[in-house]
């Protein structure tokens, strides 16, 4: 992978998540060294700073919980655009932000793809399916939306950007779901997604499960995106975010997917969501989100000396 450039992306969107703090991820995954650890790596690393929102349109929907539809439509534009842009100059990377960034990246780069001739598949690594259509989220926090919008389900249209290219459901891959809404569950059993939720996990291990779905990317030529959530995570090890769920992936088993996904070679994009520095330790969940990375992107257990554990335990 080390032939094509990092387009690191900083996508400072926080109206997706309810609360305030992801507007700081992108700073904080640059503190923490995610250019330096690139460039480690042998990478040619093109930062192109931060994107920002498309102007606003004046948008109403009869769910009155749903809130900033506007600002949310107005950055998955912006993201679509810059992530088909991105996705032809080398590998990007979206350092969020909230999950909603994932509705703009996720279509721009299927785009891209479709005009390649490649399918296009995804491995969603959260603990939530994020599957809601507008009108069935309860929340009303629109990053619970934008699988379930980018894989072309109804009741987006008029108010998202129109999909060029839906991802096919089949080519969806969940891993680490442990929290899943009515409403979601339903539509996940009929729309051909594969989940894998931490039970299957626990009985399985992730090498067996990711190893199939990989199999399936190989055998159609096609190219990987990664949807990395800090909530994917045992909140443990990873405190920094606004959706903890206990249960989530242990230190090992996160890198350990990391490896082998770089050992397939077939990721092509890779999104960071939902870092809320404000409610991290010492900026521990950002120096282990870009531990992450590096392993995803190739460094090997025996390259990591000892210096470079640097998470600090919480004291008191």
């Amino acid at each position: 992978m080390t032939s094509k450039p990092c387009i690191v992306l900083g996508v400072p969107v926080q109206e997706g998540a309810g609360r305030l703090g992801c507007d700081m991820g992108p700073s904080a995954f640059r503190t923490a060294g995610l250019i330096t650890e690139l460039q480690n790596l042998g990478y040619i690393v093109e930062d192109r700073g931060n994107i920002a929102p498309a102007p606003l349109r004046d948008l109403q929907h009869p769910n009155l919980a749903i809130k900033a539809l506007p600002e949310t439509v107005a950055w998955t534009e912006a993201i679509a655009e810059a992530a088909y842009r991105a996705a032809g100059d080398g590998i990007p990377i979206f350092a969020g932000g909230d999950h909603s960034l994932s509705a703009g990246s996720m279509t721009g780069l299927a785009r891209r793809a479709a005009e390649q001739g490649r399918e296009f598949f995804v491995l969603w690594l959260d603990s939530h399916p994020d599957f809601h259509t507008l009108a069935t989220t309860t929340s009303g926090n629109l990053h619970g939306v934008p699988m379930a919008y980018a894989t072309g389900r109804s009741g987006f249209e008029g108010y998202f950007p129109a999909l060029a290219t839906p991802i096919k459901p089949q080519n969806v891959c969940m891993m680490g779901i442990r929290s899943v809404d009515p409403a979601e569950r339903s539509a996940l059993q009929t729309a051909g997604v594969t989940v894998h939720d931490m039970r299957s996990i626990d009985e399985n291990g992730v090498v067996s499960l990711l190893d199939a779905f990989l199999k399936r990317v190989a055998a159609a030529n096609g190219t990987l995106h990664v949807s990395l959530d800090v909530d994917f995570l045992d909140p443990a090890i990873a405190p920094g975010v606004g959706t903890t769920v206990p249960g989530g992936a242990t230190f090992r088993e996160a890198h350990l997917i990391m490896e082998i996904l770089h050992d397939s070679g077939l990721v092509g994009s890779l999104d960071l969501v939902e870092l809320n520095p404000f409610l991290d330790e010492r900026g521990r969940t950002a120096l282990l989100m870009v531990d992450l990375v590096a392993s995803l992107l190739g460094r090997r257990v025996l390259d990591r000396p000892t210096q470079s554990y640097r998470y600090t335990p919480k004291i008191g």
